[in-house]
């Protein structure tokens, strides 16, 4: 399926995208649920995936009660997140450091737009080597409102001055799908956790089974 406008730059999500934290982040919830005495639904997990942690938090109030402490929670979790990644590392998705190669050939500008926190990012992508690869780096402070709002793809977007209908968004949630769709920008859903739903089918210009997926999509725009 071709796509529809010129790719002028790229916009990747991060988590489940670039590298593969998900299951860790979910690994890791589960975790801190059962530490603490309780059973977080795999449902309410997955509206979770794909937006910042303050609209985790409320839906986690809205399931356990207002009284929750979500706060203790997310301690918890980022702890066993963090060790877990400190014994095993985290891996990169298949055909991220092609795709970044391929981008360099065509001089296509790149961004990373996420729902996680600079240091976050660092800790994810500087052991491989991977924040220098990228034009800007868009995260949890840069922008008002998270996904699914549209504002972290619109400020990455301006920081590379590329109009937002030419930006082609690499996601692998619901959330970033839906923001990149309400951007006014062409979304690419490269599933992780998150299988695609008939919204992800109406909103996407194309579902790939991987990142080297939407590297066959780039080059058959360049010919």
């Amino acid at each position: 399926m071709a796509l529809p406008n010129q790719v002028r730059a790229v916009l990747f999500d991060m988590d489940g995208l670039i590298v593969d934290s998900e299951v860790v982040f979910r690994d890791a919830m589960f975790a801190a649920a059962a530490e603490g005495g309780f059973e977080l639904p795999v449902p309410v997990f997955h509206r979770m995936i794909g937006t910042a942690w303050v609209l985790g938090a409320e839906i986690l109030r809205e399931h356990f009660g207002q009284d929750f402490d979500t706060e203790a929670f997310a301690e918890a979790s980022t702890r066993k997140f963090y060790a877990q990644v400190a014994e095993a590392g985290l891996c990169l998705k298949a055909g991220v450091v092609e795709l970044l190669d391929d981008l360099d050939r065509l001089a296509l500008p790149r961004a990373v737009a996420t729902s996680s926190s600079h240091e976050a990012v660092s800790r994810s992508l500087g052991p491989h080597g991977l924040p220098d690869r990228f034009h800007a780096i868009v995260a949890r402070g840069d922008y008002a409102r998270a996904k699914p709002h549209p504002d972290p793809f619109l400020a990455a977007a301006q920081r590379l001055a590329v109009d937002p209908a030419h930006c082609l968004v690499l996601e692998d949630s619901h959330n970033g799908v839906r923001a990149a769709h309400a951007a006014g920008m062409m979304a690419v859903m490269v599933p992780d956790l998150l299988d695609p739903n008939q919204e992800m089918h109406s909103l996407c210009c194309h579902i790939a089974e991987d990142l080297h997926r939407v590297r066959d999509l780039l080059a058959a725009q360049a010919r």
